[in-house]
């Protein structure tokens, strides 16, 4: 999986290529699809969610240049996957926060990060379209579900040189953009084209938006 990654150049660091070499895939999945752990594709983890493919795990861990050290922010935990690839990278004196907002994905996750050995990340059940201010200021925030704009509480959480990565637009498909911010300076980049779960919550996407 990783060779592969790397040849069709989804990991450029050595830091993502190491990670994601290590990080276990199929803990962080049901039982009736962990023979398709290594496969690049999104796959089913229950309450209508789902696992980033690899490559899109990759992506986002290149995209929000993790440096070891680095205290971590992501909204959607999902299965605890690609939060255990940024604990790895960020390292034991770094710091990973995951909310979700599916209680039985939350306890899944937990107990999939204990197993993995990944005692650098908390899961939190809430509503991540609104961050969580307590653990404020962060180096970097991942969100892995696709928002309707750029939450401003994230940017509120989010550190003076910091990075945020977040999928935006509607709910079919998102532009998946890098926010920088420096000072009072805010740049974004288009980095493509991407199909994520909605962002639900007050910041995010309503539920009543998936039956229209």
């Amino acid at each position: 999986m990783v060779a592969s990654l790397k040849a069709r150049g989804y990991i450029r660091s050595p830091e993502v290529e190491r990670a994601m070499s290590i990080v276990p895939r199929h803990l962080f999945l049901p039982a009736d699809v962990r023979g398709e752990a290594y496969s690049d594709t999104p796959l089913s983890i229950g309450e209508g969610q789902t696992i980033s493919a690899p490559h899109m795990v990759a992506m986002m861990a290149e995209a929000l240049e993790l440096r070891p050290g680095h205290k971590v922010l992501e909204i959607g935990t999902g299965s605890g996957y690609n939060a255990a690839v940024m604990a790895e990278v960020v390292g034991k004196e770094g710091s990973t926060i995951t909310i979700e907002r599916h209680a039985s994905l939350a306890e899944k996750a937990r107990i999939a990060l204990r197993e993995a050995g990944y005692d650098n990340v908390s899961v939190m059940t809430g509503d991540g379209s609104i961050g969580h201010e307590e653990g404020a200021p962060y180096d970097r925030i991942a969100v892995t579900c696709g928002a309707p704009s750029i939450p401003r509480p994230l940017m509120d959480q989010l550190k003076d040189g910091g990075l945020l990565v977040i999928p935006v637009g509607g709910l079919s498909y998102q532009s998946l953009l890098r926010v920088r911010k420096m000072g009072q300076n805010i740049s974004t980049e288009d980095l493509g084209s991407v199909v994520f779960v909605p962002l639900l919550g007050e910041k995010g996407h309503r539920p009543s938006d998936q039956v229209r």
